[in-house]
């Protein structure tokens, strides 16, 4: 007769482990989903840095304990569509003042030498009018592509507002052997004369 209790008890771990488990599973599949989002490029805007059709992962919770900062590469709902994502360069954070004349950058008073940018950008950077001495306002980043000459940034359309930021992007995961792959590199030194 105690054989039958053991085989229940067992048929009752057994089940217990496996809900446990599958409860487990699904708790850490909606953590990783509520911090980490996959995002594809598309397009050569961030050339050299990212490009057309990889994979990157990004930090949903990366400005949950501090701002934005110059030099992040972060993917954001572009203002005119919140539909559309599009993923570029922080350059200027509130209360930066920002000039671009042509290929010069400068955020106030320092103009920036960007290795990131693209050097081989055949197209001409005149497409966008000068900007001379725009003030960032509060919660708004102005981003720019580092593919510059072929790149629908701030220069068109404006500053993102802190509200768009969907995360940073921090990891490029696909295509493997990628010239890129891995950590996106920090930049925040190019800003760094910056007070």
């Amino acid at each position: 007769m105690s054989a039958k209790p053991e085989k229940e008890e067992k048929g009752h771990r057994l089940l217990r482990d496996i809900l446990e488990t599958v409860a487990l599973t699904l708790l850490l599949l909606l953590v990783v989903r509520l911090t980490v989002q996959h995002y594809y490029i598309d397009g050569p805007s961030m050339e050299p840095t990212l490009h057309n059709q990889e994979y990157i992962l990004v930090d949903r919770l990366a400005y949950l304990f501090h701002p934005p900062q110059r030099g992040d590469i972060i993917v954001f709902h572009y203002p005119h569509d919140p539909s559309v994502d599009y993923v570029k360069r922080i350059i200027a954070v509130p209360g930066d003042t920002i000039t671009v004349i042509g290929q010069t950058v400068i955020v106030d008073g320092v103009t920036l030498h960007e290795p990131y940018t693209n050097p081989d950008d055949p197209a001409s950077l005149a497409v966008y009018p000068p900007i001379r001495n725009l003030v960032i306002g509060p919660d708004q980043y102005f981003v720019m592509g580092d593919n510059r000459g072929d790149s629908s940034d701030s220069r068109q359309w404006g500053t993102v507002p802190k509200q768009d930021i969907v995360g940073k992007a921090t990891l490029v995961y696909w295509p493997l052997g990628a010239n890129n792959f891995g950590l996106l590199p920090d930049e925040s030194s190019v800003f760094a004369g910056i007070k």
